[in-house]
Order: C-alpha cells, then sequence, then structure tokens
C-alpha cells in the first residue's frame, strides 16, 4: 500500500510542478504570518498526555471511517473539546481528504494545524506551508536517510515544525542518525498487516532519548490506553478514527482524555540510540 501511495504521489507532484513553481511559493510565503507553533502547543499543554486530533474520512483499510463528514464542523467540535492540535488528512486518493481543508480549518479554530499526507518531494513542504499548515509529517519509512535530512531542514527553514513517524526500531535508528527530531511519532499501526499494538510505543520509548517528544499514534481507543502510553513516556498522542466514529465528536474527546490534567510520575525513557 505504502508503495502504492509514493507512486501516486509522484504523478501528483509532478502535474503540480507543471502549474504553480516552487519559487512562486517560496516567494509568496515572505508575507505569511509566522506558524502557530506545533511543538511547543503540545510540549507545554497543561495535560498530562496531550492530544492531536484528526479530521479523517477514510483510509486504505477501513474505507469510508465518517459519511457525514465536515472538516470545518469537526474541526469546530475539536475547539470546543480543548484539543491542543489539529491533524489535517489532505491525500485524496486514499484518504478522501483536500488540501483546501488546511485553510478553511485554520480560519476557525487557534489551534496549530498538522498537515497529514505523504511527503515525497520539497514542492509539498512548500505547498504545506502556504496552504496553512504549522508543520508537516514525514514517514521514515518511505524516505531516505538523506530526504529526512532535506525535507527536515527545509521545513525549518521555511517556519514549519515537523512530525518524524516511526514504525519499528531499524526506522528509529535511521531518523536518529539523520537529525535531532524536535518531535517523534511512534505508529502503533502495522503496515503490512494494519493491525495496531500499543506496546509498538511502549517498547521503542525506551530506545529514544527522553529530551525528545513522542507522540504515540494508532490504536488509542480509551482512557486507560493513553494512560499506558503516557507511563511509557509518550508526550502526546494522536487519534483520529476513534473521534471520527462517535456521533458527539466533544464527548468522545472528553471520554478518552478523562483525568488528564495533571502530569504523572513517567517511567525512565533511555538514550541508547
Amino acid at each position: 500500500m505504502l508503495r502504492k501511495i509514493v507512486e501516486q504521489k509522484k504523478g501528483e507532484v509532478a502535474i503540480l510542478r507543471q502549474g504553480t513553481s516552487l519559487q512562486q511559493m517560496l516567494t509568496e510565503m515572505k508575507a505569511l504570518p509566522a506558524t502557530r507553533g506545533f511543538v511547543n502547543a503540545l510540549t507545554t499543554s497543561p495535560r498530562k498526555v496531550s492530544l492531536i486530533a484528526e479530521v479523517k474520512k477514510a483510509s486504505p483499510s477501513k474505507g469510508i471511517i465518517r459519511a457525514n463528514f465536515d472538516p470545518v464542523a469537526i474541526a469546530g467540535s475539536y475547539q470546543e473539546a480543548g484539543v491542543d492540535a489539529i491533524s489535517v488528512l489532505t491525500d485524496e486518493t486514499f484518504f478522501q481528504g483536500e488540501l483546501r481543508y488546511l485553510q478553511m480549518i485554520k480560519e476557525l479554530v487557534p489551534q496549530p494545524l498538522l498537515r497529514k499526507d505523504f511527503t515525497i518531494d520539497e514542492y509539498q513542504i512548500a505547498q504545506s506551508r502556504v496552504s496553512g499548515a504549522d508543520a508537516i509529517l514525514l514517514i521514515a519509512a518511505i524516505l531516505d536517510s538523506e530526504q529526512i535530512k532535506h525535507f527536515y531542514q527545509m521545513a525549518v527553514e521555511i517556519g514549519l515544525d515537523v512530525l518524524i513517524e516511526v514504525h519499528d526500531q531499524t526506522e528509529l535508528e535511521q531518523v536518529m542518525s539523520a537529525v535531532e527530531p524536535m518531535l517523534l511519532g511512534i505508529n502503533n499501526r502495522d503496515l503490512r498487516t494494519f493491525t495496531t499494538n500499543l506496546d509498538t510505543s511502549v517498547d521503542l520509548l525506551k530506545l529514544i532519548p527522553s529530551g525528545i517528544p513522542v507522540v504515540s499514534e494508532s490504536g488509542l481507543a480509551t482512557a486507560e490506553d493513553v494512560h499506558l502510553v503516557g507511563m511509557a513516556g509518550a508526550r502526546s498522542i494522536l487519534v483520529g478514527e476513534q473521534f471520527m466514529r462517535q456521533e458527539d465528536v466533544v464527548q468522545a474527546v472528553r471520554e478518552l482524555m478523562q483525568d488528564q490534567h495533571m502530569k504523572p510520575q513517567v517511567i525512565s525513557r533511555g538514550d541508547t540510540i
């Protein structure tokens, strides 16, 4: 599936480059206001585990997740529920997202926004900045070390925060050899079977230096799940499907994040990588 997505992205970027050029976007962003500080919002949250809530209509493995999908209304519910940041799926082919959702949501809510997509080209990074993103996602599974380093540096230079996502120890070692990440994501979903296991976060957190804030992603469905990864050392979680399947999004957020207002005694994390 990842290979299919990457090939699709290559075609999309080639078409986009025929329209607006990279240089045009770099010029345009000089007039843009500063970004909102995605990492800062997560690390300064009063919650012991901060929350990135995701605006997500569908996925390749689950199909349509929310039929009555209104991205602006969902973001408004997230604001009402007091989430720390919002992730916006912008991939059209596989997740039925749209890039324009970023600006639509940014005009409504004060939370910083992550563009959730499959970044394979510097064009997409500039595009994210001019489209309203405050942060981008880099997925180690689809990038080599040089790409991670180059894309990370470019994003920082134009004012974007960066969430780098890993799925296993090999990818973690690859990332740590390329950059010193400002924010690491651990995806608990096995990319071969699409099953989720929170032990992925628990195990990898032991290998990550304690100074790097970590986001646990996928498979978090209960307050007990949040407590588990928080005690293992995760500073944040990213949740989408769990909220998208509930009629009352505000209540769903509050139920998942109950008792998250004081920082706990966290299990010690290592500095082995």
